[in-house]
């Protein structure tokens, strides 16, 4: 997340104001949810997360909006 001036602040922004933008279901270890939804600064950004069985977020990875094609 440093490389990309992302913050936790950031991430969670996101998250609490964002939306469910995709939901990946055909992963074996279970369904994943893209959220889009903006950093502190405006910038959209993509958070990749799963829950866990015992319900906390697991956050996967976290891009800028756009950038998917370059990872």
């Amino acid at each position: 997340m440093a490389e990309d001036r992302f913050e936790r602040t950031d991430v969670e922004v996101a998250i609490r104001r964002g939306r469910i933008d995709r939901k990946l279901t055909h992963d074996p270890r279970g369904t994943r949810y893209r959220i889009e939804g903006p950093a502190e600064d405006g910038r959209l950004l993509h958070v990749l997360c799963r829950f866990r069985e015992d319900r906390s977020l697991i956050i996967i990875t976290v891009y800028e909006k756009g950038e998917e094609n370059e990872m």
